[in-house]
């Protein structure tokens, strides 16, 4: 796709968009992040798609006017304007591991995108992210939510080693700091979503339920993913030398780990995540979403490398297990979302998922922890630029 990457349908073919070649920014930050994997991992035939991905954020997807980028464009127009902390956040991502690839555009991507967040989109008073703005950046969003806060926190690890500032490492700790406390005020389900204060709405979006960005109650993968960034920040920590402050990390990590397992694995009777549970931790959305199983391997990986327990590793099998009998499809590719029932569904997220959450999940468990994924690959030595 001209403008950046694009969506599959449930056959693996790219889907029509209208208007036509209209490509959204997360997910082609999330495959320029992706292939900057890959090539790290040995794969010299991912470089040229890392620079495709680099080439489309310096192109359509960039506001050479007003700064930051679209979310969404096509090579002639942008479609939506709006300048998202989600999206920017996968911005941080892709070009700081993309900088581990050794493509110089990365670097000056990575400058601009490391100013935008720092002036646009970082609360230092609250130490969490705004939402969203305008395209002038002249009316933010009176909303915050903890999922852009959950993926600003991967990107700011990357970014402390892109860069060597850890003042990113330490915005990360002090997202999740907070992040913890709230799983603990409501017994591990994580409110989504707030006010521009900072205040829980506990009954947001109530009526759209399933809603793919702003679901109602509280999100099971989202736990899974907290505790496995927690468990990077755990094992930075020590690696800094700095455990006797690092507990709480792991201690919130195992408490967000159990919550999730509690509230989400086979609580309906079949096996599977189900994706949404309410603040009593009734099931509310009962499909499975491909994103929950592979977060769940990965947190239980996390737990496994950090803390040498048997029954992670226990865990981690049983998930890849269902996984593998229930995710992935005769073609060899992961099926985005199943119903209650385990069969093929699309009433959230229809076709196939970006490679975001599946690649991790492969990686997680056979690297360290610290540091970020791009960077520990770089560390031992298998890029194909090595080859």
């Amino acid at each position: 796709m001209g403008a950046g990457a694009g969506y599959l349908d449930g056959a693996g073919v790219p889907v029509p968009t209208d208007p036509p070649d209209n490509a959204e920014l997360y997910v082609t930050c999330r495959m320029t992040y992706v292939y900057s994997l890959a090539y790290m991992d040995g794969d010299a035939d991912a470089l040229p798609l890392v620079a495709h991905g680099l080439a489309s954020l310096d192109g359509p997807l960039r506001d050479d006017h007003y700064g930051g980028w679209f979310a969404a464009a096509t090579p002639q127009v942008a479609v939506n304007t709006a300048k998202e902390a989600y999206g920017h956040a996968f911005v941080l991502l892709a070009t700081a591991s993309a900088c581990a690839t050794g493509l110089p555009q990365a670097r000056e991507l990575l400058n601009a995108a490391v100013d935008v967040f720092e002036r646009h989109f970082w609360d230092d008073e609250a130490g969490m992210t705004v939402e969203s703005w305008d395209r002038e950046w002249s009316e933010c969003e009176d909303y915050r939510g903890v999922n852009a806060n959950m993926h600003a926190t991967e990107a700011f690890f990357a970014v402390a080693l892109a860069t060597g500032d850890d003042v990113w490492r330490q915005r990360a700790l002090r997202i999740l700091r907070r992040v913890i406390a709230w799983a603990h005020e409501y017994d591990g389900r994580l409110p989504e979503h707030f006010t521009g204060q900072w205040q829980p709405q506990l009954d947001y979006n109530h009526d759209m339920p399933a809603h793919p960005f702003r679901p109602y109650g509280a999100t099971v993968g989202h736990w899974f993913e907290w505790a496995r960034l927690a468990l990077q920040a755990y094992t930075s920590e020590r690696e800094l030398g700095r455990a006797g402050d690092a507990e709480w990390l792991l201690e919130g990590a195992t408490f967000l780990y159990d919550a999730a397992v509690r509230d989400g694995w086979s609580v309906d009777g079949a096996p599977g995540f189900v994706y949404t549970v309410d603040f009593k931790g009734k099931p509310v959305v009962r499909q499975r979403m491909h994103w929950v199983a592979a977060e769940a391997v990965g947190a239980a990986a996390a737990l496994r490398i950090a803390t040498g327990d048997p029954r992670y590793a226990k865990d981690e099998a049983t998930w890849w297990r269902y996984i593998v009998t229930h995710m992935i499809d005769g073609s060899g590719s992961w099926i985005h979302e199943l119903d209650e029932a385990n069969s093929p569904s699309g009433t959230v997220w229809p076709g196939k998922p970006d490679l975001y959450h599946a690649v991790q999940a492969t990686m997680v468990p056979r690297l360290p922890l610290w540091p970020p994924l791009a960077f520990a690959l770089a560390a031992t030595g298998e890029s194909a630029q090595s080859k």
